[in-house]
C-alpha cells in the first residue's frame, strides 16, 4: 500500500478518539436542553421545579408528554433507520417489532401479573423471535419481495390481535385499556411523569449512541456495502445474510422496547399500532428527517408528532390532508430529508439553480 495516504488514514484513525465530544457536541447540547425543559415550560407557567416534579398539573406535564410522545417515535424511527436507511432492508412489516412490544408489554403486567424486569425480558424475548420470524425468508428473498413477505406476516398480526377468541387478552378491536395502571408507582407516567420522561429520554441516547457505534464500526460499514451493492459484498467474502440478520435483530428489540415504553405510557394500547397506517407513519418520519442519517429519524418523528398534533387542534378530521400537503411540500423543498439535505446543502444551492433555470426556460435537464 502507498505511504501516500498515511497522514490521511492516521487522521481518521485518530479523529474518534480526540473528537467524540466534538463530533456530538450538538446532540449534547439538544439532550441537556431537553433534561431543563420541563422546568423551563414550568417557571414560564409560575410553577416550581417541585411542581413540576411532583406532576402538577399545567404546560410542563401536558408538554412532557408530548415530548415522551416524539422520544418513543423516535426510537422506532431509529430502528426502522437501521434497517432502510443503513442495511437497505425495505419491510412493510416493521409496525410489528413495536406492536409487539406494546401488546406483549399489557398481556404480561395486565393479564401475566409479571413484574417489569420480567416484562422487560419477555419484551426481549419477543423481540428476538419476531426477526428470527422475518429472518427465515432472507436468503429466499428480497427487495420487494422481502418487503411484502414482512407486509403479510404484518398483516397476519393485525388480524390476530382483533381476533374475539383472544379478546380477553388483547382487547380485540377495542385494544388494551388501563395498562399504564399496572405499571409499577415509581415509573408511573401519571404521578411521576418526569421520571418517565428522563426514561424515555435516557433509552433514547442509548438507542442513538449504540445506533451511531454500529454504523462507525466495521459492522457498520459492510451493512452499508450490502445497502449499495450485496452482490460486491459477497463478491469479496461476507455472509451478507448474518449481517442482515443482525441488523433485524437490533431493529426489532429496539422497536419493540419502544412498544414497551409506548404501552407504559398510553392509556390505551389500540390495534392501530400493529396497522399498515403505523408503518406509514414510521417511513414519514425517516424520510422527513433524512434517510440512513440516524439523527434525521429524531428529527422527522419530532416534526411528525408535532404537525399531527397541531393539525388536528387547527383542522380538527382535515388534518391527514393537511399532513400530506404537509409532506409533500417538504420532498420538494427538502429532498434529502431535512438532515440530509442540511448536510449537502452546498450542493443544493448549485443544483437548486440549474433546476429552477431549467424550469423558468422550458429546457431539460440537457438543455
Amino acid at each position: 500500500m502507498a505511504y501516500s495516504g498515511g497522514r490521511s488514514d492516521v487522521t481518521t484513525l485518530a479523529a474518534p478518539k480526540t473528537s467524540f465530544f466534538r463530533r456530538h457536541a450538538m446532540f449534547i447540547v439538544v439532550v441537556v436542553v431537553a433534561v431543563a425543559f420541563p422546568f423551563l415550560v414550568g417557571l414560564l407557567d409560575g410553577q416550581s421545579p417541585a411542581d413540576v416534579i411532583a406532576s402538577e398539573g399545567g404546560n410542563s406535564k401536558f408538554l412532557m408528554g408530548l415530548a415522551i410522545e416524539v422520544f418513543i417515535l423516535a426510537i422506532f424511527a431509529l430502528s426502522y433507520d437501521l434497517l432502510l436507511g443503513i442495511t437497505g432492508l425495505l419491510s412493510f412489516g416493521h409496525q410489528m417489532f413495536f406492536a409487539v412490544g406494546a401488546y406483549g408489554t399489557g398481556i404480561m403486567l395486565q393479564s401475566f401479573e409479571w413484574s417489569l424486569f420480567a416484562t422487560l425480558i419477555g419484551v426481549i424475548v419477543a423481540g428476538v423471535l419476531q426477526a428470527l420470524l422475518f429472518g427465515v425468508v432472507l436468503p429466499r428473498v428480497q427487495g420487494i419481495t422481502f418487503a411484502l413477505v414482512t407486509l403479510g406476516i404484518a398483516s397476519m398480526f393485525w388480524i390476530v390481535i382483533q381476533s374475539p377468541e383472544l379478546g380477553d387478552w388483547t382487547g380485540a378491536d377495542v385494544g388494551l385499556q388501563g395498562t399504564s395502571a399496572f405499571v409499577p408507582e415509581w415509573i408511573n407516567t401519571n404521578d411521576h411523569r418526569y421520571r418517565f420522561y428522563l426514561l424515555a429520554l435516557v433509552v433514547l441516547v442509548f438507542f442513538y449512541l449504540l445506533y451511531r457505534r454500529i454504523v462507525e464500526s466495521p459492522t457498520g460499514a459492510v451493512l452499508v456495502a450490502n445497502r449499495e451493492n450485496e452482490d460486491r459484498a459477497l463478491m469479496l467474502g461476507y455472509n451478507t445474510f448474518w449481517f442482515k440478520l443482525f441488523a433485524l435483530l437490533v431493529s426489532s428489540i429496539t422497536a419493540a422496547l419502544a412498544g414497551m415504553l409506548w404501552a407504559m405510557h398510553q392509556p390505551i394500547v389500540t390495534p392501530t399500532v400493529a396497522s399498515l397506517g403505523w408503518m406509514v407513519a414510521v417511513l414519514l418520519m425517516v424520510l422527513i428527517g433524512g434517510i440512513g442519517t440516524l439523527s434525521g429519524a429524531i428529527v422527522g418523528a419530532a416534526v411528525y408528532r408535532l404537525l399531527s398534533y397541531y393539525l388536528e387542534r387547527w383542522f380538527g378530521g382535515g388534518a391527514s390532508l393537511m399532513l400530506g400537503v404537509a409532506y409533500v411540500l417538504l420532498v420538494l423543498f427538502v429532498p434529502y430529508g431535512i438532515v440530509g439535505t442540511w448536510r449537502l446543502k452546498k450542493f443544493q444551492i448549485t443544483d437548486g439553480r440549474k433546476r429552477l433555470v431549467a424550469m423558468l426556460t422550458n429546457r431539460g435537464s440537457g438543455g
